[in-house]
């Protein structure tokens, strides 16, 4: 590396572009070594799946067509008739589960090492709206298929999102492009999925790496403690690079293993006269929801119980996004670990319920 930026190509390239900061960036950029160390790595396992999104998803764009007449025959057509497609379609699905899987570990391997803290505030709200755009990336993806369980679920979905106050029957409206699932939803959420949830992700995710990179990586509190002549480091490029490359490739082998041997049920085309299939349930991502609105009363005090659950887990999330600005000034509080043992309980109800979603 040191060679590349003492090389001609890389002067030549600097006396017209003034690159010395990001010369300095390279250079003086160090990651801390602990024990906790190795979750420095999920952020950019993440980044590296949605890389493989964005290619994945551009290649089935070619041979995609939306509409209700041509959807499901045209993903039929890229299963099996165009040369390795049923590999992409594999691919982007399960890149897309895994990039979930990996984002929901990074966002709780910041906050049990309280990495959320200043200066790391809008770093932490960034990452969490990042989280919650590859939730509707999956949820408006699911449907692009148009086979029999996208539709019902997708029907199901935007009921629940008409349960939101006030607002919610014209965010069905907006969401379906009418009264119920239609071809005109799936042109919607067509546009959504691959027009502006993608605009929207990438200039948050600009956001986030940029601050990413000002502020480096968060040191632990005990590793603040220890003498100077007791921290580790390691350069940013090519050492930690070279590492996270690494690990790139094993979730890549990884995910070839499962694009090759659990593919994707196409199923049968939606038919909106047909019955709903028998035990319809979301994405795993969302299971946790779905368990819960599920075993909700119909009514909670003076609230529908569906209508109740959805403001509980808006209000949830608005929390979690504003946790780095909740100060806890008692000092009974902060020595019993409030927050920590708050974590441990939102990772226990979400294990939990999708668990008991899918056993039910």
């Amino acid at each position: 590396m040191n060679s590349f930026l003492d090389s001609k190509t890389f002067n030549w390239l600097d006396s017209r572009y003034n690159l010395d900061p990001i010369k300095k960036l390279i250079l003086h950029k160090k990651v801390p070594v602990h024990k906790h160390t190795i979750w420095y790595y999920m952020g950019g396992v993440t980044l590296f799946l949605f890389m493989i999104q964005v290619f994945t998803g551009i290649l089935l764009l070619m041979y995609y067509q939306p509409g209700e007449s041509s959807a499901f025959e045209s993903v039929r057509l890229i299963v099996t008739k165009v040369k390795f497609g049923w590999l992409i379609r594999n691919l982007h699905s399960w890149s897309a589960n895994l990039m979930i899987f990996f984002a929901f570990v990074h966002m709780f391997s910041v906050f049990f090492t309280k990495a959320y803290e200043k200066p790391r505030e809008l770093t932490w709200v960034s990452g969490f709206l990042l989280l919650v755009l590859g939730m509707a990336f999956g949820f408006s993806g699911y449907l692009l298929p148009w086979n029999e369980l996208a539709f019902f679920a997708t029907k199901v979905g935007t009921d629940i999102v008409g349960a939101v106050p006030f607002v919610g029957e014209e965010l069905k409206l907006v969401l379906r492009g009418g009264q119920d699932v239609t071809g005109a939803t799936l042109s919607r959420f067509f546009g959504i999925h691959a027009a502006i949830l993608p605009a929207i992700f990438t200039l948050i995710l600009i956001f986030h790496l940029l601050m990413v990179q000002r502020q480096g990586m968060s040191e632990p509190e005990f590793f603040k403690k220890l003498p100077e002549n007791k921290k580790k480091y390691i350069s940013f490029l090519p050492d930690f690079a070279l590492r996270d490359f690494l690990l790139w490739l094993i979730v890549f082998y990884f995910l070839i293993f499962l694009a090759l041997f659990f593919q994707w049920d196409l199923g049968l085309k939606a038919d909106a006269l047909a019955p709903a299939p028998q035990g319809i349930k979301p994405e795993w991502y969302f299971m946790f929801m779905f368990q819960s609105l599920k075993l909700l009363p119909p009514h909670i005090w003076f609230i529908e119980g569906e209508t109740f659950g959805v403001l509980f887990f808006t209000f949830a999330g608005l929390v979690w996004m504003l946790v780095p600005f909740i100060k806890l000034k008692s000092e009974k509080f902060q020595k019993r670990n409030v927050i920590i043992i708050t974590g441990i309980v939102v990772v226990a109800f979400i294990v939990g319920m999708t668990i008991y979603g899918y056993l039910e």
